[in-house]
């Protein structure tokens, strides 16, 4: 359950016009803090971040689950059911059994994924892929094409210019076969 102090927080940010995930931060925020209080644990800084993302849709911030092709079936099942909880669709009581065994499962976990330099890498990670997704796009394509124009890839038919070294190699036995005819 979250704590009423990150309800209200994000309940804030919504009643702001700022957007869903904005809303939903407050609770991944939460969760960082549960681990690195002691809490509990997580297996990495993706699970922490998908623990407050379903907390958030259960608390009702109006988050929708992730497009097909973006992660998976089952995630998006629970993405979906969480917002079903969240937005009074669904009003079953959650097994305490299963609660309990969930959380004994995360207290087993270790504590390093809510680090700075976990967090970190999570966070570079995420900005790459949504850079390589951007870069797929039209526009970006266009430009590729101007510039593959330009300058030839490596694995292209053109010849590559002779490295350095061989260049050297060619003028030392060049000076070399000279002395020898100078000196015959």
């Amino acid at each position: 359950m979250p704590e009423k102090k990150t309800i209200a927080r994000a309940r804030k940010d919504l009643k702001q016009g700022k957007s869903a995930s904005t809303a939903a931060g407050e609770f991944v925020h939460e969760e960082i803090e549960h681990i690195r209080q002691g809490k509990h644990g997580a297996r990495s800084s993706k699970q922490a971040i998908a623990i407050g993302l379903s907390k958030a849709r259960r608390a009702g911030v109006p988050l929708r689950p992730p497009k097909n092709g973006q992660a998976s079936e089952s995630t998006r099942r629970s993405a979906k059911r969480d917002s079903e909880v969240g937005q009074g669709r669904r009003t079953r009581r959650p097994s305490a059994k299963r609660s309990q065994a969930t959380r004994r499962a995360l207290k087993r976990e270790p504590r390093a994924a809510a680090s700075s330099t976990a967090l970190s890498r999570q966070a570079k990670s995420s900005a790459a892929r949504r850079r390589s997704a951007k870069a797929s796009g039209a526009t970006t394509s266009k430009r590729r094409a101007r510039t593959a124009k330009a300058t030839p890839r490596r694995g292209s038919a053109s010849p590559q210019p002779k490295r350095r070294t061989q260049t050297r190699r060619s003028s030392a036995s060049t000076r070399r076969s000279r002395a020898q005819s100078a000196t015959a």
